[in-house]
């Protein structure tokens, strides 16, 4: 099989890992676009000896920091909320690389290039960050009840506060509008077979929040051919998975806020 095929099925899922770290959709895929072609030029390589995952996402922190050059026209990372400079640091990486796309601490290091010991003090270093995170109000719309508890309890051991649990997308909205979450915890099909997209989009018209979608089949969403989330989860997840996205999104959301405040 060749290479270039090996690696096609990964590609949406480092398209959500680029976006996660970025903060948004439209620089995540400029950045996995700047890798691939970096690749297709010769201006750097895939390491075929690796499984075809790990070649991809070493390819892309390969290209990391030559990649804003490579952008043009509303691609260009020259805002304040995407300077290079407020891009998550190694131990951010190795967080996300093992909780949200579930590769191995070795895999993890291959990845950045780096040992694996220091990989796992940069791990330490970013799940004790998680740890000391601000608390904020949470919103979780999920029609499974299980799995609602299940996400009130990570949300709560992070210390953050669940304001209300919603079933429906009418239910969702009138939570939203009474008590003005923070966050968002999102599945996308609801009991009464509405959508839990659909009622995400009502409640950014209520205001700016994350969002951060759940989902048992992540590839429908992940297709390149229209809006999608810049936060998503698979299901089954792991409780360090939603945690370090919420971790994530919530990184994003403070800087936004700090420079609206600053302007």
């Amino acid at each position: 099989m060749p290479f270039s095929t090996a690696i096609r099925p990964h590609i949406p899922y480092l398209r959500r890992y680029a976006r996660i770290l970025t903060g948004s959709q439209e620089s995540g895929d400029a950045y996995v676009r700047a890798s691939l072609e970096a690749a297709i030029e010769g201006e750097a390589e895939l390491d075929r000896d690796l499984p075809p995952n790990v070649a991809l996402y070493q390819l892309f922190h390969a290209t990391w920091k030559n990649a804003g050059s490579r952008l043009t026209g509303d691609n260009r990372l020259n805002g304040k909320s995407e300077k290079l400079d407020d891009i998550p640091s190694e131990a951010r990486h190795v967080l996300l690389l093992t909780a949200v796309e579930n590769f191995t601490v070795e895999q993890a290091a291959t990845i950045l290039r780096i040992g694996e010991d220091e990989a796992r003090k940069l791990l330490k270093k970013a799940q004790a960050h998680l740890e000391g995170g601000l608390a904020t109000e949470v919103l979780i719309i999920e029609d499974e009840p299980i799995i609602a508890l299940d996400l009130q309890s990570i949300a709560e051991k992070m210390g953050h506060k669940v304001v209300g649990i919603a079933r429906t997308r009418d239910e969702a909205v009138k939570l939203a509008r009474e008590k003005s979450p923070r966050l968002v915890l999102a599945d996308i099909q609801l009991a009464d077979d509405s959508s839990g997209i659909d009622a995400a989009q009502d409640i950014l018209e209520l205001g700016t929040v994350p969002v951060i979608f759940i989902t048992a089949y992540p590839e429908r969403l992940l297709t390149g051919k229209k809006p999608e989330p810049t936060y998503l989860i698979t299901k089954p997840f792991m409780p360090e998975t939603v945690a370090a996205t919420v971790s994530q999104a919530l990184f994003f959301a403070g800087d936004a806020r700090r420079q609206a405040a600053a302007e």
